[in-house]
């Protein structure tokens, strides 16, 4: 370790975490604000699906095709979005992001078949593409690695806090119905449009892009945080600098890209249909779908942040991963032993899967955002989530395709849960090399080896 990082871990008690929560208290409402807006326009389609299918004819799979063909859409434009965001900062990229998806989603209560519907998604995943890996990368220019799983989980709590909070003000919204000549779902759309667009403004307003650009933090606190960052940065370079090309082709981001992608398809069924599962399998009526499909969200919030601090004061990733995904595994394929007459085990189900689901993604998230600098840092984190992200396209088309089959939510989500098997061999796979054991810049050799596979 150098002198300087001597120097600098010395300072970190006092002037470190004055920076950090500085930073944090600064940033991260906006993040969280603009995520929470990327995520209820994600949920709003599943609330909108008991009454929306019935309106336009839809069956399971068409409705199941059409809500995850956002992802294609997310997909193909991901990593332009994020390349151009590198490149043109954060503060206008995300704006516009925010203000093109809020427009879209409006639209979204105007479809009248199967393929309107199916466009409009597919556009809406265009006009989002880039925000979360984005995000991603903006964490990366402000806070040193030893912090960056929890603030992964807090960007999530944006995605738990929408579906907590999202199902009720939509089954209010839902109570519209007939208001106008309108559906009720259509007035969902529109509504919950709107605060996409407002967050344009308090983005464009708000958010700084650099640690060098914040006149709002002390010259010593701006010189600590850049210092450190600069460490980090080198210390990277040191063990691999990957070129452009190389995020494209290297082993561990193809990897990490397949354990993302069967994680997602898991995540994105059980937020597309959670109302429909809790209306058939737990037999609540629509007044109250809302309010119960948010109980297993409140559940993933705590225990999200719970597991991001401790996987932060371990240092360990790969095994927190790991075992929350066979965990979520079990509970999935578990619903199929549980009898029709036993609501409450199948409500714990669906808590440990969503639970899990969301906890591991905030510490999975902590090892691709180590792995490269830049442009390519830029390049490999939008290919993770957008080849990840298509999971959530065939994960609600496949469960929706053999739930019509089977007449049955939980042999649909058995024959869904081996996926996140395959992620856990996949994660496993990626992170068989030394350069996940390094120790980061500015910690103690004694404490800090970082053990990502231990």
């Amino acid at each position: 370790m150098t002198t300087v990082a001597v120097a600098r871990q010395r300072e970190f008690p006092a002037l470190g975490r004055e920076t950090i929560r500085r930073v944090t208290w600064r940033l991260m409402p906006i993040v969280v604000l603009g995520y929470f807006c990327a995520y209820l326009d994600r949920t709003n389609v599943g609330m909108a699906a008991p009454t929306m299918t019935v309106d336009l004819g839809f069956s399971n799979a068409v409705f199941g095709f059409g809500a995850g063909i956002f992802y294609l859409g997310y997909f193909l434009a991901e990593i332009p979005s994020n390349l151009l965001l590198n490149k043109i900062g954060a503060r206008i990229w995300i704006a516009r992001i925010l203000i093109t998806w809020g427009i879209i989603s409006g639209l979204t209560a105007f479809v009248w078949n199967d393929w309107s519907f199916h466009i409009i998604r597919f556009l809406l995943g265009v006009a989002e593409a880039g925000f979360f890996p984005g995000m991603l990368l903006y964490l990366t220019w402000w806070y040193p690695e030893r912090y960056s799983s929890r603030m992964i989980a807090i960007l999530y709590t944006a995605a738990a806090g929408s579906k907590i909070i999202g199902p009720p003000i939509s089954g209010f919204i839902l109570w519209m119905d007939g208001l106008l000549g309108m559906h009720g779902w259509q007035w969902l759309y529109l509504l919950e449009g709107l605060p996409a667009v407002l967050t344009c403004f308090v983005t464009w307003w708000l958010l700084t892009d650099r640690p060098a650009e914040a006149d709002w933090l002390r010259p010593d606190q701006k010189a600590w945080l850049i210092g450190q960052l600069d460490d980090e940065r080198r210390e990277r370079e040191a063990q691999r600098k990957y070129s452009l090309r190389e995020s494209f082709t290297d082993r561990k981001v193809w990897l990490l890209s397949l354990a993302y992608h069967t994680h997602s398809a898991a995540g994105a069924l059980l937020m597309f249909f959670m109302p429909l599962i809790v209306q058939r399998g737990l037999g609540v009526s629509t007044n109250w779908i809302g309010t119960v499909s948010a109980i297993p969200y409140v559940f993933a919030l705590v225990g999200m942040l719970v597991y991001s601090w401790n996987s932060d004061r371990t240092g360990e990733r790969v095994w927190h991963t790991i075992v929350g995904w066979v965990l979520g595994a079990a509970a999935m394929a578990a619903t199929v032993l549980i009898a029709p007459d036993q609501p409450m085990l199948m409500m714990l189900a669906l808590i440990v899967a969503t639970t899990t689901n969301q906890a591991c993604a905030a510490v999975f998230w902590a090892i691709p955002s180590a792995l490269m600098t830049g442009a390519a840092a830029a390049v490999s984190l939008a290919m993770i989530n957008s080849i990840g992200q298509l999971g959530g396209w065939f994960g609600p088309w496949i469960y929706g395709w053999i739930r019509d089959v089977s007449g049955s939510d939980r042999v649909a989500l058995l024959c869904t849960a081996p996926g996140l098997i395959i992620s856990c061999f996949a994660l496993l796979g990626a992170v068989n090399d030394r350069w996940f054991t390094r120790t980061p810049a500015g910690s103690s050799h004694e404490q800090e080896a970082m053990p990502h596979a231990r």
